[in-house]
């Protein structure tokens, strides 16, 4: 696809990773059979080829209107598009070099503002846990729509306290801490049980996708300078073998730190790196199941697996967690018809877009309940919440499930 920049752009890093991504794009239109949000809505504009479209011309110099911006807000950012494209588009990366330009020349409500701003400072704020456990202690006088978005209070259990040579580092999250704390030590003990040490640095905070995803780009950004700061000295003295990701929306984030800093001259190569000893904890399977292995009894019943987007489309991981778990003596299966599409979680959309968000649940949710599954299972905190805020079954992180089917040493 030929594009010319106007002279805004034409000279500036975003507008020159722009071209290079348009200039692959054939318009062909594979990805909108892909495209939760046009399936959904039917509209070419609320479709990967049409946002692609209307980017272009902004970038080409047409003024964007609330009705660009729509569009784009509606976006879930899920990538499937990425899988399903021939040419390689990258259209995650696009999208949000659009979404910050059309920001900056399209002025939100100060409701919208207001909201946006809430999200972005407060769901990394050292007063996220507070809230959220105030929520949790009232959480059956809430009103459903807010109900949704506190899952009720959960136990971590112990964390592992033995010593191994091998160690890696573990990103906590900024909300999983609060909302589901048992995946943190659950994934601890897992570890611990193959004989992995896991270490937390207490610096690191959120990956940094949350404000980067809002359009607080710099912000995201300076969150990613600080998780590299905390991380480095373990890295630099070889102390650690990988940084492990058990919420994958953060594992596709970390390990783009290289791309999301590349024009940073202090930072650049360090966050190279990151991205490089970055593994989502799926990854990490093909050397437990040996070690694990005889020390598995998993509880009768189906396991209905689905893949986040930012798993099977951010990561391009597929197929790993159900194949790994079945040889671990899991019975574990996708839902019957589309296991690709999105559940509408997608960070903070299931907040800025809950009609869309809902009903993307809904059919989710359907097609699982198909498999009768004693337990969803999945692999991000935002897609168990939002799961879960919709269903009586049990919706867990598949290591839970692991880690509760272990024999004690």
């Amino acid at each position: 696809m030929q594009t010319h920049l106007s002279p805004e752009f034409k000279d500036t890093p975003e507008g020159r990773e722009a071209e290079a991504i348009l200039r692959k794009c054939v318009h062909c239109g594979f990805c909108t059979a892909t495209c939760p949000t046009y399936q959904l809505l039917g509209d070419e504009l609320d479709g990967p080829r049409g946002r692609i479209y209307l980017i272009k011309q902004v970038l080409e110099g047409q003024q964007p209107t609330r009705k660009t911006q729509l569009h784009l807000d509606r976006c879930l950012t899920c990538r499937n598009c990425e899988t399903t494209c021939p040419s390689g588009v990258e259209y995650g990366h696009l999208v949000d070099i659009g979404r910050k330009i059309v920001d900056e020349k399209v002025p939100r409500s100060k409701a919208a503002n207001a909201l946006r701003w809430s999200l972005k400072e407060g769901l990394g704020s050292s007063m996220f846990g507070p809230a959220m456990k105030l929520g949790q202690a009232v959480r059956g006088f809430l009103p459903q729509a807010l109900k949704n978005k506190v899952p009720a209070a959960q136990n971590a259990g112990r964390w592992p306290t033995h010593s191994h040579p091998r160690k890696v580092l573990m990103l906590a999250g900024c909300v999983q801490p609060a909302m589901s704390p048992n995946i943190n030590s659950a994934t601890a003990r897992v570890l611990d049980a193959a004989g992995i040490q896991t270490l937390v640095a207490r610096e690191a905070g959120c990956c940094g996708a949350v404000k980067f995803h809002l359009n607080d780009q710099e912000g995201g950004r300076a969150q990613m300078r600080a998780n590299i700061d905390a991380w480095w000295p373990d890295v630099l003295a070889g102390r650690v073998e990988a940084i492990v990701m058990n919420a994958s929306g953060c594992g596709v984030t970390v390990k783009e730190y290289g791309h999301f800093l590349q024009h940073d001259p202090l930072y650049a190569d360090k966050a190279r790196h990151i991205s490089e000893l970055t593994r989502d904890l799926s990854e990490m399977l093909p050397d437990l199941v040996p070690a694990l292995r005889a020390r598995v009894v998993p509880a009768p019943g189906l396991l209905a697996f689905h893949p986040p987007c930012s798993l099977q489309h951010g990561q391009k991981l597929r197929g790993g967690v159900e194949a790994h778990l079945a040889e671990l003596g899991f019975n574990v299966q996708l839902a019957p018809s589309e296991s690709n599409l999105c559940c509408g979680s997608a960070g903070t959309y299931s907040v800025l877009q809950p009609a869309i968000a809902y009903e993307l649940r809904d059919r989710k949710l359907g097609f699982l309940a198909q498999l009768a599954p004693r337990t969803i299972i999945s692999a991000n905190v935002g897609c168990i919440a939002h799961l879960q805020s919709g269903t009586a079954t049990p919706v867990r992180h598949w290591v839970e499930v692991l880690d509760e089917a272990l024999l004690p040493a």
